[in-house]
């Protein structure tokens, strides 16, 4: 059985999901092949290009503007129109992708290859299981479309939304976004902390998602200035400018500061850490609920980060900075506090869906084999 997994690379979360999804499905089913697309790329690359840089020039130049398109393309006309005449129009090389590939099953972690394949299968140009899983903690415009055969959806929120918006329930499942089997193992604190030259003291974990995005210097700034004994991992993804910024901060810093670029040992930094200051990206935060992290949220993407954010902060498991005064005065009671501290474990812990991954491995297994 071959499956194909169509992702767009805006941001990292997508393929870290789809990764995930891929690990899961070939340690479940021997003989079974995954491959993973990098959709948009492979159907046309300027498209792609312009997609992607659109995407990050609004994100970094006028997010004002970026949430204007993202409320915009939810409300069923306009933007959304666009997207889906679109990629209807762009479906016929996916097609012919599909019928040289010869895949059981199509699994999506974007809506723009979702889009495509729900076109595809309303016109009976397909015939085997789609699925598309949503990697947010909220319920967007685009996702709605009923030509799928099942949607996995983040929690049972999202599931009853997706009901009142007309998608069946019965092909609703809340699994969750896949995280990596490798995030049930736990290390050995201490001598990973020894290992990586630290401490065994409260531990900040700081990240900015795959692009290193979000406040994450003047968030720093707060954190080596402060009077609180903590000691700091940072990780800046593959901006290259920021991780040399931090490390000249650090080494005016008397904390114990490490700066980490793109990594593929979050799993581990995770468990020796105490905290998480992050920007709420869906792959990011599902990875932090599996390992019971208390989250500081900085800088949410406007769009589907905030609804992201709102519902961590409902659910206790996180908190929402403002400002480098507010993180130090919540962090110093937080870090002071094992109470406040074991509360937003819990709740962290029992929002984390660990076996997410397995879980759609069986119901792909289920959709393909009957």
């Amino acid at each position: 059985m071959r499956v194909l997994i169509l992702y767009v690379s805006v941001g990292t979360g997508h393929m870290k999901a789809a990764e995930a999804l891929k690990e899961s499905i070939e340690r479940q089913f021997a003989g079974w092949s995954v491959d993973i697309l990098d959709t948009l790329k492979y159907i046309n690359p300027i498209v792609d290009k312009i997609v992607v840089s659109s995407y990050l020039g609004a994100l970094k130049r006028s997010p004002g503007l970026y949430s204007r398109l993202y409320t915009a393309s939810g409300t069923g006309t306009g933007i959304y129109d666009i997207s889906k005449a679109l990629n209807k129009l762009l479906s016929f090389k996916l097609n012919s992708l599909i019928n040289d590939y010869g895949p059981s099953a199509v699994v999506c972690t974007h809506p723009f290859p979702m889009q495509m394949l729900s076109s595809l299968k309303e016109k009976n140009k397909i015939k085997i299981p789609t699925v598309a899983i949503l990697t947010d903690y909220v319920v967007h415009s685009l996702w709605l479309d009923s030509g799928m055969d099942a949607f996995v959806v983040a929690n049972d929120l999202m599931k009853s939304e997706m009901m009142q918006r007309g998608i069946p329930g019965n092909i609703i499942f809340p699994y969750g976004i896949p995280v990596s089997p490798k995030f049930l193992t736990r290390v050995d604190k201490k001598k990973l902390k020894q290992e990586l030259g630290l401490e065994d003291k409260f531990t900040v974990l700081v990240m900015g998602g795959g692009m290193g995005f979000g406040n994450i210097d003047n968030t720093m700034a707060s954190l080596l200035d402060c009077d609180i004994d903590i000691q700091i991992i940072a990780v800046t993804g593959t901006n290259q400018k920021l991780k040399a910024q931090l490390e000249l901060s650090a080494g005016k810093s008397n904390k114990k500061v490490l700066v980490l670029s793109y990594t593929d040992k979050i799993n581990e930094l995770m468990d020796i850490s105490d905290l998480l200051i992050t920007k709420p990206g869906g792959m990011t935060i599902s990875e932090a609920l599996v390992k019971g992290l208390p989250i500081f949220i900085i800088s949410p993407i406007p769009g589907q980060e905030e609804g992201n954010a709102s519902f961590l902060i409902r659910s206790g498991a996180a908190n929402k900075i403002e400002d480098s005064g507010q993180l130090i005065s919540v962090l110093s009671q937080v870090a002071n506090d094992p109470v406040t501290l074991n509360i937003m474990r819990e709740n962290s812990r029992f929002l984390g869906k660990p076996h997410s991954a397995s879980d759609i491995a069986t119901l792909l297994g289920k959709l393909v084999l009957g």
